[in-house]
């Protein structure tokens, strides 16, 4: 069953009117035809099982056949704050981490990142990682579109996730999985929860010290092995999954 993203001014009483670059995919691309079914999410999280009822030049029209009461999201919202990868991993993050169930993608940019990205290209980035986590929610049928944020400075992201309920920080020094199952063990439905991952370099020694200044921040082990920075995000994100899904 395809999803599909409209506002909430396209949802009516007992239909939904979905417009823009959606009506080319569904009439050129999917080729779907009148009765076939569809789930549609409004920007509030609300979504629904529709049919479709009929195929326009400019607008295809959804009859509502029912609420989706269960939806696709997790009770916590989770903030991955990423050091600013090397080439196009950025995408393969943002992808993995929306059907993981993030809800706000920040990238970061830290001491041993080797792209620096000057306000123009940043824009244009963020244009290209917010279309790709679109792609992302509609393909693993989130019920919201995750954010991808500008671009901060390592303290900047600390500083906005320490007011969130606690903060993972993947670390490959730390040892021992012991401390990360008691820590996500003490993790609860509706909490808000960052993950911090470092970039290609890893954190600077006196980065990683920062993070012992802050109480709601805890420095986990990820196994024994050391991971790519486009693996360790999501590594912690399958743990919280695994912890916090019903």
């Amino acid at each position: 069953m395809y999803q599909f993203f409209v506002e909430e001014e396209q949802v009516h009483s007992d239909s939904i009117s979905i417009t823009g670059g959606d009506v080319n995919h569904i009439k050129n691309v999917l080729r779907m035809k009148n009765g076939e079914k569809i789930r549609v999410s409004s920007k509030s999280g609300q979504a629904y099982f529709c049919h479709i009822s009929s195929v326009l030049d400019d607008e295809v029209i959804a009859a509502i056949d029912s609420a989706d009461e269960t939806g696709t999201e997790l009770d916590n919202h989770i903030v991955l704050y990423q050091g600013l990868p090397k080439g196009d991993k950025m995408e393969l993050i943002i992808q993995k981490a929306v059907e993981l169930g993030v809800s706000e993608i920040v990238p970061v940019a830290m001491k041993n990142c080797v792209v620096k990205l000057d306000e123009k290209k940043a824009a244009k980035k963020l244009q290209r990682w917010q279309a790709i986590a679109e792609s992302a929610a509609k393909q693993s049928k989130r019920t919201v579109i995750p954010t991808v944020k500008q671009p901060v400075t390592y303290k900047e992201a600390l500083k906005i996730a320490s007011e969130l309920d606690s903060t993972l920080v993947p670390y490959e020094n730390e040892r021992g999985m012991d401390a990360t199952r008691e820590i996500m063990g003490q993790l609860k439905a509706g909490q808000t929860i960052g993950v911090v991952v470092g970039p290609e370099g890893g954190f600077a020694p006196e980065e990683i010290a920062l993070v012992d200044e802050h109480a709601t921040m805890h420095r986990i082990s990820l196994g024994r092995r050391i991971l790519r920075t486009e693996t360790a995000g999501l590594a912690a994100l399958a743990m919280l999954v695994y912890n916090l899904d019903v």
